[in-house]
């Protein structure tokens, strides 16, 4: 009984198994019998086409398949006659692309093709399209919309590919486009001659102008981008920011405008953090803003953030205690070097915002500048954020250390310490920015150039290592 519900349920697959034969001549059958319906294609595999096809991928040796096929080629090549007398373009388009797919002799096909372009062409009114382009070529209106010179110069020869008018009206019209590029490119305007060169490739890759001014475009774009680079170099941070867009608009994937617009931003991070310490927040806000748009992943930003905010707490701890009488202001700072002591027990040197020691230490000294007891904490924690120096830079911790060191400006302006820690620290960036690029690291690179360009431009190994920041960013080897 098993044995009798097995047969009856498998007995297709069986079939298949025990007598190949069987279900190639089904096959054949279906086909057969598809094609005579018409129904020569299909995606869902019951066209004559794909019947015929799985019947020669179960036996190559047959002839019944291959020879299906062939007649399948024929009555494609028939039923896009047939389309193509009653004005059906598209379906005749189909039709002879299948008899091409299946190998009809090439030239019936081709000859189907050309009575097809033919009456196209006759539909579409050539000669009503070609007066069209030569109308819009006159009127410089060469690219950019279905009605312009170039777009029309293409429907023509697609329909028509030898029209002589069309051949030589495209040809003209994609030299003046070129031309247009080239005055775009005296103008500065790269953008606009890279749409323009790119358009023209695109209507004819091998137009005999068109190496010329892809080579005028890809040096004006290197020659921007260099710009742009001496300009950040310089602070001149608008201008490089126009420069760098400008290549950005010709070239969209282009990573050394990309990585320069970056550096800019922290430039305004800095500068932000610069504002903020003469508490001109307005200011600092627009920088802050300028950052966030050009380097929302940096670091910097972050740290510029912080500053702002401890300025901002600094200002209105000045503003809180202004109307204060002696007794309470004194109060206060002991309240504040009592925090101090403590964060300094604690390590918490520049950390967290506005409870380190620097932090309050900079409270203190807004509320009473000239108290004794707020200049011996100054004075004491001195040594601490020199230490806070040597030991973070010691450990490659290098911002960190810049922090400490900023710290240290702060406390003591004019300790001539300084210059040898600037500069130490400068060769610090270097250092590890030439490892960084070695690596690919470009971002962290380019940080550390303008870092330690900020710090002393006169450091050992600056000029080589700004070099090679330089050659990186453009694309160039160093």
């Amino acid at each position: 009984m098993l044995f009798i519900v097995l047969v009856i349920a498998f007995r297709q697959p069986l079939a298949d198994v025990l007598w190949p034969q069987t279900r190639i001549q089904s096959l054949l059958d279906q086909a057969d019998q598809a094609l005579r319906a018409g129904h020569l294609d299909a995606t869902d595999g019951s066209g004559a086409r794909q019947l015929y096809e799985a019947a020669q991928a179960l036996d190559n040796d047959r002839t019944e398949a291959a020879d299906g096929l062939g007649r399948v080629a024929q009555a494609a090549l028939r039923a896009a006659d047939v389309a193509l007398g009653q004005g059906r373009f598209d379906e005749a388009r189909a039709h002879l692309a299948l008899a091409r797919d299946l190998q009809v002799p090439r030239p019936q096909a081709d000859a189907l093709a050309l009575r097809l372009r033919t009456r196209e062409a006759e539909h579409a009114g050539v000669d009503g399209l070609l007066a069209a382009a030569a109308r819009a070529q006159a009127d410089e209106r060469l690219w950019g919309g279905d009605d312009t010179a170039l777009p029309l110069y293409q429907r023509v020869l697609a329909l028509q590919p030898t029209r002589i008018e069309a051949l030589e009206g495209r040809e003209d019209a994609l030299s003046d486009l070129l031309q247009e590029a080239g005055s775009h490119l005296r103008r500065g305007e790269i953008g606009e001659a890279a749409a323009r060169i790119t358009s023209a490739r695109t209507f004819d890759a091998g137009h005999v102008d068109l190496p010329q001014a892809e080579a005028a475009l890809a040096a004006a774009v290197d020659a921007r981008r260099r710009a742009g680079a001496r300009d950040l170099a310089r602070g001149r941070l608008a201008s490089a920011r126009a420069a760098y867009e400008a290549v950005l608009s010709a070239a969209p994937d282009d990573g050394g405008a990309r990585q320069g617009l970056e550096q800019i931003g922290i430039a305004h991070a800095r500068q932000a953090e610069r504002e903020a310490g003469d508490f001109d927040f307005v200011q600092a806000r627009h920088e802050l803003g300028l950052a966030r748009e050009l380097a929302p992943q940096s670091g910097r930003l972050a740290q510029a953030e912080q500053a702002v905010a401890r300025a901002r707490e600094v200002q209105q701890r000045q503003g809180a205690t202004a109307s204060l009488g002696a007794r309470e202001r004194e109060r206060r700072v002991v309240a504040l070097l009592a925090r101090m002591a403590q964060a300094e027990a604690q390590g918490q040197w520049l950390t967290p915002p506005g409870e380190s020691a620097y932090d309050t230490l900079r409270a203190a000294q807004a509320l009473s500048p000239d108290s004794p007891a707020v200049k011996q904490a100054a004075t004491r924690l001195l040594p601490a954020v020199r230490n806070c120096y040597e030991e973070e830079l010691r450990a490659n911790r290098i911002r960190r250390a810049q922090a400490c060191q900023q710290a240290w400006q702060t406390l003591q302006p004019r300790d001539p310490a300084l210059v040898d820690a600037r500069r130490r620290l400068a060769e610090k960036w270097i250092a590890v920015g030439t490892e960084r690029l070695g690596a690919g690291d470009l971002a962290f690179a380019t940080e550390a150039r303008d870092q330690a360009h900020a710090l002393d431009a006169q450091a050992g190994g600056f000029a080589e290592f700004e070099q090679r920041v330089q050659s990186a960013t453009t694309g160039r080897s160093p």
